[in-house]
């Protein structure tokens, strides 16, 4: 329970640089009045501002500093909750924001807005909303809960139940089920890739493991066929080296063509001889006469050497020609032999290329290995998602189930109906203390079914003003019983506004406060009136403002 025990404020609105004090716990019924500007509003204000950090009416934030002081504006507010004490400070100009609990400060290292939440859901427990419609009520706030719509009407109980905080968590669900689907489609896409790379990548496995037994294969037969060509280019090779071995068709030529010469020159000396012979009758050399028979006798010698000449010059050419033939052999032979060598060579370089290669291929294995251990990690990463997915799908079945719960027609509405029938019961029990007797029921819409004693049925709407009295203190009467019951907003406080003074008659000041006494018990209910003259004798306690050279105060 809050219960409130005083409060005190300077230079808030056409209050002056002196405290102006309201103990809040002294009577159970205290009526503040005072003439049009006097400043008997201003409390409404002050806990607002206090409390929240904004005013009660529409009053801008810098417009509450005292436009003739202009700074100093403090509120301090005392209170107890449980067994601890607490005041709060807070002011403008200069900005301070204190929060003591039994005397002691809360720590200021924490930013404004985390000590404001820390008041509110923490020490309060509750907000600035509750607060203006079940503690602190005025006249040009204050909607009547059957005025308000349906909305309004369940967020209200929905505060006084403490059940928001199940809104709270649906709004946070829905993030989490959007988060949620999100984190699916962005794993569902991943396993996809995945998927594509491990189908990628062991295609490129088994391609490489296929080419490299293919290429090994192909080399090795290449290599095979080609050592067998060399096998047989070496037996071709070594078949004309025999044929040729040891072979001076080259040198017994050099010698015939010597001979040939040699008989050449012989035979042109003959002819020579002869024409000389032939032609001269005397020796060139010694000058004497030749015998014709010594010339017949030699020009006849030469002819027989010519003719034996002729003839071993035919056969020496039918050699020679024999040799030349054979040397052409040797030569074609020695040609066929280098090509056939140049062969070997060139099979001998391409085999060494292959066998090369076939090194190559199988240095390849590491490729398969990288590979390989690459799709052990993809396989990883594949199971990785698919375990991420189907943890994201047993969160979202979570969610979705907590979700159905958390809606409007869940276990807020379940809550609510166990409340409705103690509700409707307190607030036919007010409406009969007030000797109005009907039986009102709110439904799960909060819509009103009101019923008189002969099952006549009307709206709020149908009633008079001082009947919508009291239907409107009986709901505000009810929402305290209920917070008080939840230990939502259980306060002692009450403060009034000229709430209900356009409803009172001279015979309904009297009904009213008859029922205020009823009602508020131990509690500490505030009447804000411009009816003073008609109330003063009403109340235990008088609190009376007015304007003393342009400041309000308390006389």
């Amino acid at each position: 329970m809050i219960y409130f025990k005083e409060i005190r404020w300077k230079n808030l609105l056409s209050t002056g640089n002196q405290f102006t004090e309201i103990q809040l716990n002294k009577t159970s019924t205290t009526l503040i009045v005072g003439e049009n500007g006097s400043g008997k509003s201003t409390v409404l204000d002050a806990l607002c501002f206090g409390l929240f950090s904004k005013p009660f009416r529409r009053i801008n934030r810098p417009q509450l500093i005292n436009s003739i002081n202009d700074g100093g504006l403090l509120v301090e507010i005392e209170f107890e909750v449980g067994s601890k004490s607490y005041m709060v400070r807070r002011g403008i100009k200069k900005n301070i924001f204190e929060i003591f609990v039994d005397g002691q400060r809360l720590n200021q290292d924490a930013k404004s807005q985390d000590q404001q939440e820390y008041l509110e859901k923490t020490i309060l427990k509750l907000n600035y909303k509750s607060f203006t419609q079940i503690v602190l009520l005025g006249a040009n706030h204050y909607i009547p809960f059957m005025q308000l719509k349906s909305v309004d009407r369940r967020n209200i109980i929905e505060d006084l139940l403490d059940i928001q905080i199940f809104s709270v968590m649906n709004n946070l669900l829905k993030y989490k089920i959007s988060e949620n689907k999100e984190d699916s489609q962005n794993v569902e896409v991943n396993r996809k890739l995945s998927v594509g790379h491990i189908e990628t990548t062991e295609e490129v496995i088994n391609d490489l493991k296929k080419t490299k037994t293919t290429q090994i294969e192909q080399n090795e037969r290449d290599i095979s066929n080609n050592e067998e060509e060399i096998t047989s280019l070496n037996t071709t090779i070594k078949g004309l080296m025999d044929s040729i071995s040891e072979d001076k068709t080259a040198q017994t030529l050099k010698e015939l063509m010597g001979y040939q010469d040699g008989i050449e020159r012989k035979i042109m000396s003959s002819e020579k001889e002869i024409e000389f012979y032939e032609q001269n009758d005397t020796c060139f050399t010694c000058s004497q006469d030749l015998s014709e028979e010594h010339k017949t006798k030699m020009i006849s010698e030469h002819h027989g050497v010519m003719h034996k000449s002729g003839t071993a010059l035919l056969t020496l050419g039918h050699k020679i020609d024999d040799m030349k033939t054979r040397l052409d052999y040797v030569s074609k032979v020695q040609t066929a032999i280098t090509t056939h060598q140049n062969q070997i060579q060139a099979i001998n370089s391409y085999i060494t290329k292959l066998k090369e290669q076939i090194k190559e291929i199988e240095a390849r294995e590491e490729d398969i290995e990288d590979k390989t251990q690459k799709l052990k990690r993809l396989k990883g990463d594949l199971k990785s998602c698919m375990e991420k997915q189907e943890k994201l799908s047993a969160q979202k079945h979570l969610y979705e189930t907590a979700y159905v719960l958390l809606k409007d027609s869940g276990i807020k509405t379940r809550i609510i109906r166990q409340y409705l029938p103690i509700m409707n019961q307190l607030i036919n029990k007010y409406l009969a203390s007030m000797d109005f007797f009907v039986s009102f029921n709110l439904d799960e819409k909060f819509e009103e079914q009101i019923k008189s004693r002969h099952r006549d049925e009307f709206t709020y709407d149908s009633f008079s003003e001082g009947e919508k009295m009291r239907i409107d203190l009986a709901l505000l009467f009810t929402w305290r019983t209920i917070a008080k019951m939840k230990n939502s907003v259980n306060t002692n406080l009450l403060i009034l506004d000229e709430v209900f003074d356009s409803s009172l008659d001279a015979n309904g000041t009297d009904e009213f406060l008859k029922i205020l006494n009823h009602l508020t018990g131990n509690q500490n209910v505030f009447i804000i009136s411009h009816k003073g003259d008609v109330l003063f004798d009403k109340f235990k306690d008088i609190i009376k403002f007015e304007k003393h050279k342009n400041f309000s105060r308390i006389v």
